[in-house]
């Protein structure tokens, strides 16, 4: 692990709110934070997605979860909203940072009743993720699943690698599984806010691989899209306390979709 190096998930926690991070998160969080102001309130609004789609999920029926890049623990982490629903619900955790294990491993003890398991893998090889004992050992594969890619493509560049990961992880779930995403976007943005964002990727002061509407549409080919479909996160299905980020330069959007 070298923390002279920023992650993006502790840069996400840094700004969440959290702890676990360091100088180097702190700086590149900074720095993006300073070109894009709203970067922060989209964090937070990207998290608050994931608990209101995961509460969808659970109230759909859904008693399984692959939670792929998971980030370090925050509050309403996956399995603790679906066992509010399903105390059953179980929940397998993947992330590329030992950290992020660490504290996952530690930290997000879920009920009894349920079970959760933590795989430090990366999504770029989801043969070695569908096939870890450890998955085996927690979830049914033959049962339906509510996949989760909650700001994880977009950290990978390549437009066909991502296609294929996809493709591979819904092959392996059956019909009445669901597929979560949220992934930035500069749809949104004015050209001169585009400009700044592809100086700034090219220049490795970004990670982020931004794509349009129409890509993210593409990984849900054959799977019925939930209402209200492909929508900055903060404007999926919103409750009483969800604030919807706006922002003229960044958006991330939200998407689910069901496996028929």
């Amino acid at each position: 692990m070298d923390t002279t190096v920023p992650h993006p998930a502790r840069r996400y926690s840094y700004w969440l709110g959290g702890k676990d991070h360091f100088a180097a998160d702190r700086e590149s969080g900074d720095a993006i934070a300073a070109r894009f102001p709203a970067v922060v309130a989209l964090a937070r609004a990207n998290r608050a997605f994931l608990g209101r789609s995961v509460r969808f999920l659970a109230e759909s029926g859904v008693r399984q979860f692959l939670d792929l890049g998971t980030g370090l623990p925050a509050p309403d982490n996956t399995h603790e909203v679906a066992q509010r629903v399903a105390p059953e619900a179980r929940v397998v955790y993947v992330d590329n940072d030992p950290i992020v294990m660490v504290h996952a491993r530690a930290l997000l003890q879920g009920d009894p009743r349920g079970k959760t398991a933590y795989l430090e893998a990366d999504v770029r090889d989801p043969d070695a993720i569908l096939t870890h004992p450890s998955l085996l050992e927690t979830l049914d594969l033959t049962q339906p699943v509510g996949v989760l890619l909650v700001t994880t493509l977009h950290f990978v560049h390549d437009d066909e690698q991502v296609a294929a990961i996809v493709r591979r992880l819904l092959d392996a779930v059956p019909s009445g599984s669901y597929l979560v995403i949220t992934h930035g976007t500069m749809d949104f943005s004015t050209a001169e806010g585009v400009a700044a964002y592809e100086k700034m990727f090219a220049a490795g002061g970004t990670d982020v691989r931004a794509r349009p509407k129409s890509t993210v549409e593409q990984y849900f080919a054959g799977l019925e899209i939930v209402a209200p479909g492909i929508v900055p996160v903060g404007d999926w299905r919103p409750d009483a306390t969800t604030d919807s980020p706006v922002s003229a330069d960044l958006q991330i959007y939200g998407v689910v979709g069901r496996k028929p």
